[in-house]
């Protein structure tokens, strides 16, 4: 799948098996950039939904599962996938899909064409995300 933003396009992926295995990067993200995107209010907002091991972080989210532990519940393709589209997992999730442009609704007017999240800062949340290996206490 490819997409446009603006005169870069969306780097391809395959999804197989309900995964998408390969980096678009062709690299291993940074686990410490990744950390700093999820904790960031407003860059990822992962906070708004999901609780972690953020003690920092006020006001964690309950809408969605822990991000505790799903460095052991899920694959890093698994992982990669539901950042990229989440719908592609369940069609009716409340996840944003961090690197989709098409068929979006609601988009504020500077974001339209633009993925939340690029290729490397994709791949940055992956690999802090496999970094969680403990459940929540």
């Amino acid at each position: 799948m490819t997409g446009s933003v603006g005169a870069q396009e969306l780097r391809p992926f395959r999804i197989e098996n309900g995964a998408i295995s390969a980096s678009l990067t062709g690299q291993t993200g940074d686990p410490t950039r990744g950390r700093a995107i999820v904790a960031d209010r407003q860059k990822g907002l992962c906070l708004l939904c999901h609780t972690g091991p953020f003690p920092e972080e006020r006001f964690q989210g309950d809408l969605a599962p822990s991000l505790s532990g799903a460095g052991m519940r899920l694959s890093e393709g698994q992982l990669r996938l539901r950042i990229i589209d989440g719908t592609k997992v369940n069609p009716a999730t409340i996840m944003p899909a961090y690197y989709r442009i098409d068929d979006l609704n609601r988009v504020a007017p500077a974001f339209r064409g633009k993925p939340v999240l690029d290729a490397s800062e994709i791949e940055d949340v992956v690999a802090f995300l496999l970094t969680l290996r403990e459940e929540p206490k």
